[in-house]
Order: C-alpha cells, then sequence, then structure tokens
C-alpha cells in the first residue's frame, strides 16, 4: 500500500476533531465547531482557480450540501422511529400498550424477580419501541408495582436503565438506526456489524448489571439505600391504574395488545430465520427497517380507527406529530455533527465537495495504521476512550460517525478485523452517552425521572459496574480482531 501524503486540509480535519474533544472535555455543544469545520473544509478544498469570493460561495454550498447529505443518510432511520413512536402513542391513547406490559406484573412477587422483570420487559421493549418510549410505558406501569415487592427506587432505576438505554439501544438488533450509521461511516454492510454489536452489548450490559446487582445488594443490607415504605412508588402509581381503569372503555384494545406484540416479535423472528436458514431472503438493513416503519404505520391508522372511529382522521394527526417531535429532538442536533464527520469517509466527501476529494478521516487513519502495523490491543483501547470522550456530549447517537468513520479508517490501515473496531467503538459510545455515565444525557434524565431517583445518582451508581463492562469487552475485541 502507498504511503499517505497528508494535505493541508487532513490537517484542518483533525484540529477541528480535537476542538470537537475539548468542547466534549468542557460539557459544551459540538455544532458550532462541526458546521465551522465544514466551512473551512469547503474554503480549503476548491480546486478552481478563481477568487476569494468562488471560494466563499463554494464553502458555503459546502455546508449546506453536508447537512443535506447527513439528513440524507439519516432520514430513514429518523422515519422508522417517528412511526414506532407515533404507533405507541396510538396504542397508548387506546389502552393496549398498558394491557401489552400488564402480565408482566404477575411475575413480580419480590425484590428479586421484580428487577430482573423490570430489566426483561424494558429489553424487550426498548428493542421494537427504542428506550425513551419504551420507559414512559414501562417504567410509568411497572415500577410502581416494583417498588411495592420490595425493589428500591434506585435498583428500578438501575433495571430499566441498563437495560433500555444500555443493551438494546447500543446493539439496536432490530431498528437497526445505531448500526447503520456506524456501518455507513465505516464503510461495512450492516449485517456484517450486527452480530459483533449484540455480542458486545450483552457482555457489557450482563457485566454490569451483575456487578450493579451486588453493590445494590450490599448497600441495601448496609442501610445505605433505604428499602421501600408501603407509600412509595404511589407518585406514578394512581396515574398507571388510572389508565388501567380506562382499558375497558377503548375498543379493541385488548385485541391491539395481543396483535401488536404478536406481529412484531412474529417479524423479528423471520428476521432471524431467514438470516440463518435463507440469506437469500434474509431482510436485513433498509428492508428490516422498511418492513418495521410499514407494520407500524398500518398499526397506527387501524389502532387510531378502533379507538377514535370518525374522530380518527383528525386524532390521527395528533399522534402522528408526537411521533417525528420525539424524532426530531433526538436527531435535529446529530445532523450538523454528523455532516463532518462524514466527510472523513472518501464516499461521503466527494458527494459533498466532488469527485477526488479525500476521505480526510480515512486517509488519517490509514496513515497511522501504516505506523503502527496490526497493534490491536493499541486500536481497541485507542477507540473506547474515543467513545467514552464523545459519548461524553450526552447523544449516544453523535460520536458514532465519528468512531465509525475511524474504525473503518484504523483496521483497515493496519489489516484488522472493521467490524470489530467499529462494534466496539458503538457499543461505547452508547453505553456512555446514551444515558449509563452521562448525568446530562436524556437517558439517564428519563429512567431517574420516571423511577423518582436523581439521575446523577444514577450515573453514580452506574459508574463502576459500567466501565467494567467496557474494559471486558475491549479486551475481548482486542482477542477477535
Amino acid at each position: 500500500m502507498d504511503q499517505i501524503q497528508l494535505t493541508f486540509s487532513h490537517w484542518i480535519y483533525l484540529l477541528v476533531v480535537l476542538s470537537i474533544f475539548v468542547s466534549i472535555g468542557f460539557r459544551r455543544g459540538v455544532i458550532v465547531p462541526s458546521l465551522i469545520g465544514i466551512f473551512i473544509l469547503g474554503f480549503s478544498a476548491y480546486k478552481d482557480s478563481g477568487s476569494f469570493l468562488d471560494m466563499g460561495i463554494f464553502a458555503v454550498q459546502v455546508v449546506y450540501n453536508a447537512l443535506l447529505n447527513a439528513g440524507h443518510e439519516l432520514f430513514d432511520i429518523m422515519l422508522v422511529i417517528a412511526l414506532m413512536a407515533s404507533m405507541l402513542k396510538a396504542l397508548q391513547f387506546q389502552g393496549a400498550a398498558q394491557i401489552m406490559v400488564s402480565p408482566m406484573k404477575k411475575l413480580m412477587i419480590g425484590p428479586k424477580s421484580a428487577f430482573f422483570v423490570l430489566a426483561l420487559t424494558m429489553y424487550i421493549a426498548a428493542v421494537f419501541f427504542w428506550p425513551t418510549p419504551a420507559v414512559a410505558l414501562v417504567g410509568t406501569i411497572l415500577i410502581p408495582v416494583a417498588i411495592r415487592c420490595g425493589l428500591p427506587a434506585m435498583a428500578g432505576a438501575v433495571a430499566v436503565n441498563l437495560s433500555g438505554h444500555g443493551m438494546a439501544l447500543a446493539a439496536d438488533p432490530v431498528i437497526q438506526g445505531a448500526t447503520r450509521l456506524t456501518s455507513s461511516s465505516a464503510g461495512i454492510e450492516t449485517n456484517n456489524l450486527l452480530p459483533y454489536t449484540i455480542l458486545f452489548s450483552l457482555i457489557c450490559g450482563l457485566t454490569a448489571m451483575s456487578i450493579a446487582i451486588f453493590t445494590l445488594r450490599r448497600d441495601v443490607k448496609a442501610g445505605i439505600i433505604p428499602l421501600p415504605s408501603a407509600t412509595d412508588g404511589s407518585f406514578v402509581g394512581d396515574a398507571s391504574e388510572a389508565l388501567e381503569e380506562d382499558d375497558g372503555n377503548k375498543p379493541y384494545a385488548r385485541f391491539f395488545a395481543i396483535l401488536v406484540p404478536v406481529i412484531l416479535i412474529s417479524i423479528a423472528l423471520l428476521m432471524i430465520y431467514r438470516g440463518i436458514f435463507d440469506p437469500e431472503n434474509a431482510i436485513r438493513g433498509g428492508d428490516a427497517t422498511s418492513l418495521l416503519g410499514g407494520v407500524a404505520t398500518i398499526f397506527l391508522v387501524l389502532s387510531t380507527f378502533a379507538s377514535c372511529g370518525r374522530e380518527c382522521l383528525d386524532q390521527i394527526s395528533t399522534h402522528i406529530r408526537d411521533g417525528f417531535f420525539f424524532a426530531i429532538r433526538i436527531f435535529a442536533p446529530i445532523i450538523p455533527i454528523a455532516g463532518f464527520f462524514l466527510l472523513g469517509n472518501p464516499e461521503h466527501a466527494a458527494q459533498v465537495m466532488g469527485e477526488g476529494t479525500p476521505g480526510y478521516l480515512f486517509d488519517v487513519g490509514n496513515y497511522i495504521g501504516q505506523s503502527i502495523g496490526d497493534a490491536g490491543w493499541m486500536l481497541g483501547f485507542g477507540i473506547t476512550i474515543i467513545g467514552l470522550l464523545t459519548g461524553m456530549d450526552g447523544s449516544g447517537f453523535s460520536g458514532l460517525p465519528l468512531v465509525g468513520s475511524l474504525a473503518g479508517a484504523l483496521a483497515n490501515g493496519a489489516g484488522l478485523k472493521v467490524e470489530v473496531l467499529a462494534a466496539l467503538g458503538q457499543v461505547v459510545t452508547i453505553f456512555t452517552g446514551g444515558g449509563t455515565l452521562v448525568a446530562w444525557a436524556f437517558g439517564a434524565c428519563a429512567d431517574a425521572g420516571i423511577a423518582g431517583v436523581r439521575p446523577v445518582d444514577l450515573v453514580r451508581r452506574n459508574f463502576v459496574p459500567v466501565l467494567s463492562g467496557i474494559i471486558v469487552i475491549t479486551i475481548v475485541a482486542t482477542f477477535l480482531m
């Protein structure tokens, strides 16, 4: 392989990346550095001979085109999340969502069973609905029941946090939003990345959960965490009971409470079956996303019509608006960040700034890879540190274009498996920024708020368990590369 030559534009890109890390370190937003970086890259990459004005016009156009390119890459992910959230809104309005999780209450017979039922239910719901909508469903109904079974509120928060905004979001095996964002940045296929993200997320999550259970039991025995009283959990219990009382007044609520999970689980099983036994007809990536989005849209219409009748024409717009607001709140700050980091990929850089534009981050990664050879342990711990840093901004997704691009560049340069390094970066980034290690992340705030504890206390409780899990998967990844 020919030695990569770094140009002035490459150093500008690296300087902007460094400024983004500094902003993250000081807990500041990274949108402005990303936009400034796009403009400067566009200015420096102007190829035609022209005036200073022409260079400025081209740079301004690059800013827009970079955002448009990022939006194009992210829109299908945004759309399916918006449709899933809209469907869940319709099911909640009908009362079907409350019925869907009510059988899990019968499995809660004590603190231990309550913890595992909470974690398992949250994981399943988060895989299909995404963690934040799922915690509104699972947490509101099941956490009060778990508390009344003797489970401390902090333990309930840990259970839903580690399983939802940790394991489920880090792997994202059904909607595949995170995995597709990482894989597109790394230049690999989603189905090659997914097995490793699932493996690493389970290892990290189960390691963290095992340590968390030990520390929770220890602190309960020591009196550091008080046992709940008979009145604890009533802050959301009354609301959940009121919702359940309304279930019988909504037509077809029980029908949809059975039909929706049966169909969604059947789709997941079909994906797994075809992926293993019929790979030629496997439903992966964009095909899986479109299938889930289409099913969510159909259930959105049917559920709204069943619960509202003639009023469904007006009510469905409310559900769709709520679903899109939710998706836009997640992805709006990610688009400019992704716009900059996608320029590190040669394919995206050429689309934005024209043919012949280098992939800045890929070139740098290949340059470093040629220098360090096959030092897999160095790459593994390096991408882990980068994942931890990028997750510090409180958005589990904003760092995925960076870790994906770096993984593709570094692993290719060193002759190692790109999918392993990219999966490691994705899991570390989302565990950090998704809300298990960052108190200002929306995931931590949502999970802690539902359980009635402080986000800072939840993150402090997660710190040692999650870091231990991250260290374990980093070691595992170095052996798999």
